[in-house]
């Protein structure tokens, strides 16, 4: 069992018992190591499996940890979802705790019992809404917060509320009082009962701590108050404690998880055991090398966790980083390269678009579609498959009554989605409303796109007309496509959002879309929501095993409004070409790699171009020559004296204080400094290199010698 691990799984393996806490990188074997760790203590006689309870976040990752114990010779470990390990425990003490009474039914979706909680305090809550308003809900009580505190609670939290925040804890109040009424309960009160029955009652507390004696926690990063509070109660003040988390996979915070527990598990456990594994199996060193970039410039609590990982894997192709002129040139590009990987020989399963919102999956089923490439959409509806867009279609195809056929098509659409509820201004607050919101969103954007492309209309041998398009047509363009999208699919390249693509992997991966404010999203206003966006794509780019490509359009329909690319990326050369370039510009454009430029002190990815120029952080110690600096400011002044020109226009102060830092002593190393292309290294570079050798400036620019 040992022989095959990595030195770094072994000290988990082998730590003795106590709190180990496990720091495990994406890629690095976290699962091979935390059922190797069970499995060794149980083989060499230190613990009993059947004493053992392994706790994790979905049944599939559950699953997998007990198909490999099995393998590893060890039967008899509980191995569940938090949720399962407290259902178990709840029925089987019911009879004791209710003294005869039933167990209430366990609620499979808070949603109905919350749109009549709505009702009752006088909001009219449609799914959207009353999704949004079971979101806060469960947020409230997986943060143990009761009712009465939720406004308090909620502020300091500074959460985007679906409705004023006094109004949701109303909601919040009269769904609690009509579960109790109708003799049921959800997900979160199972857990409270959970607690509830070892906290209060010592005879339940001794049977469950005499049964699990060894607790191990997988992703720990993703434990929320109320998950915490349970597993404190079936440890009891014992320290037999194995977790398992990487705080740079923290994704999930808006549901009430929180990485402070396992930032803070040194402090809580003085004596315990930390290890971190940072070889990584999965993905080649060149997509390790680009996550490592992305996360090195984290802030905060998690960036104290930060691993920088090591790639194991023999060398592959180097992340492609593509800027496109919108966002169906985008959805075509990825369309066509998915079907080239295919036709050479990837399958399709191991192919995986992912993108920051599901209302984004639309313009890649539409392109994957017209390529013939198969797809299957991970965690969500089909664009089409969606309800609003349901409901979207059928209210447009009754508005060809009601609206008169000379109005163009996009104010008709948009006239049409009234009809829903949808309006044209800013989208409203909460996560399934405002999915639902930019779905809708995306109804018009397609009409635009669809109006822009009047039909031709023959009308003899030699003459044609433009007809412009209207609401009939474009009815018939929606019902086209979601006929083509509603082909079954048995496999197909994966689309998915960020968040569903946590614990999966795929040889080739596609991150989409990669624009200011779609990652990080506009609603990402404070520094610990914007860093959580940082996180998300660190995720998105850990899940490739061997090709990446990362993408953003320019602008989001064709002649639309500019946008940036992500804060996130790797500094992007964009020179000779705007954001409105010509179809040559735009081809060279989209052929452009990243160029990476890391500090030459601490290795940090650069993005500043002061900073990408010297060469290091800001924050990093300069090694600054400064009597070399001194004569590259003297030579500097001469010639721009000399020229009629202001100083910078020769170097700016920045490209100095890079020259005089680095030195550079051959054209190799003088081009590789930002600022110093082909012209000033023609004009200036045998110059700066002698200066750098240390000739004077007399030597190699007499005062008279650029005089005209």
């Amino acid at each position: 069992m040992l022989a095959g691990l990595d030195p770094e799984q072994r000290s988990a393996v082998t730590a003795p018992a106590g709190p180990v806490c496990i720091l495990a990188g994406a890629g690095t074997g976290k699962t091979r190591a935390v059922t190797s760790r069970i499995a060794h203590r149980a083989l060499t006689g230190d613990i009993s499996a059947r004493h053992v309870l392994a706790v994790t976040f979905t049944a599939r990752a559950a699953a997998e940890m007990r198909a490999r114990l099995t393998g590893l010779g060890v039967a008899g470990v509980q191995a569940r979802t938090f949720h399962a390990a407290a259902l178990r425990q709840v029925r089987y003490f019911a009879p004791r705790l209710l003294e005869g009474r039933a167990m209430p039914e366990l609620l499979d979706s808070k949603v109905r019992v919350v749109t009549l909680a709505a009702a009752k305090v006088g909001l009219r809550a449609d799914r959207a809404a009353a999704r949004d308003l079971a979101g806060e809900i469960e947020w409230a009580k997986s943060s143990l917060v009761e009712p009465g505190e939720y406004v308090v609670a909620a502020a300091k939290a500074l959460r985007e509320t679906p409705y004023e925040p006094a109004k949701v804890a109303e909601v919040f109040a009269a769904y609690e009082r009509l579960k109790r009424g109708n003799g049921v309960i959800d997900f979160e009160d199972m857990l409270r009962a959970a607690v509830w029955g070892i906290e209060e009652h010592a005879d339940v507390a001794e049977q469950v701590r005499g049964q699990y004696r060894h607790l191990v926690v997988d992703e720990y990063q993703d434990v929320n108050p109320l998950q915490q509070r349970l597993l404190d109660a079936w440890l009891g003040g014992r320290d037999d404690l194995t977790v398992v988390g990487d705080a740079s996979q923290t994704i999930y915070s808006f549901t009430g998880a929180t990485s402070s527990y396992l930032v803070d598990f040194p402090r809580r456990y003085r004596s315990a055991t930390v290890v971190r594994l940072v070889r990584d199996y999965r993905s080649t060193p060149q997509v390790v090398g680009l996550a490592n970039a992305v996360i090195s410039q984290a802030r905060g609590a998690e960036a104290r966790l930060r691993l920088e990982l090591h790639g194991q894997r023999p060398p592959g192709p180097e992340p492609e980083l593509r800027i496109f002129t919108d966002e169906p040139a985008e959805a075509n590009a990825v369309a066509a390269r998915c079907r080239a990987l295919i036709d050479g020989g990837t399958p399709a399963r191991e192919i995986a678009v992912l993108f920051r919102t599901n209302a984004q999956s639309e313009a890649y089923e539409k392109a994957l579609t017209e390529a013939a490439v198969p797809y299957v959409v991970q965690g969500a509806e089909r664009f089409f498959e969606r309800p609003e867009v349901r409901q979207a279609m059928i209210a447009l195809r009754a508005a060809t009554r009601s609206i008169p056929g000379e109005t163009p098509l996009p104010a008709a659409v948009v006239e049409g989605l009234a009809a829903v509820g949808w309006a044209p201004d800013a989208p409203p607050a909460g996560g399934a409303a405002r999915e639902r919101w930019e779905a809708l969103a995306a109804l018009v954007q397609l009409a635009e796109e669809y109006a822009a492309t009047p039909e031709v209309v023959p009308i003899g041998e030699a003459v044609a007309i433009e007809r412009p398009v209207t609401l009939s047509d474009f009815n018939e363009e929606l019902a086209r496509r979601a006929t083509q999208q509603h082909v079954p699919t048995v496999e197909g390249v994966t689309l998915a959002s960020l968040h569903s693509a946590k614990g999966l992997e795929w040889d080739a991966v596609f991150l989409v879309g990669l624009a200011e404010g779609t990652l990080p999203t506009t609603y990402a206003k404070t520094p610990e929501q914007v860093e959580e966006e940082r996180r998300l794509l660190y995720v998105g780019i850990t899940r490739a095993r061997e090709w990446l490509w990362l993408s953003y359009a320019a602008a989001r329909s064709p002649g639309g409004r500019a946008r940036r690319p992500s804060r996130f990326l790797p500094q992007l050369d964009r020179s000779g070409g705007g954001e409105r370039a010509g179809a040559g510009a735009a081809r060279r454009t989209e052929r452009r790699r990243p160029q990476v430029v890391s500090c030459r002190i601490c290795g940090a990815t650069l993005l500043a171009g002061a900073d990408r120029k010297l060469g290091r952080c800001p924050t990093c110690p300069s090694d600054l020559d400064e009597e070399l600096y001194e004569r590259l400011r003297e030579w500097r002044q001469r010639v721009a004296g000399a020229q009629k020109v202001p100083a910078y226009v020769v170097f700016t102060d920045a490209t100095l204080t890079a020259l005089a830092e680095r030195k550079p002593g051959r054209t190799e190393e003088l081009i590789a400094i930002a600022g110093i292309g082909p012209r000033k290294l023609g004009l200036y570079g045998d110059t700066v290199l002698a200066l750098v050798a240390g000739a004077g400036v007399d030597e190699v620019c007499p005062q008279k010698s650029f005089e005209i």
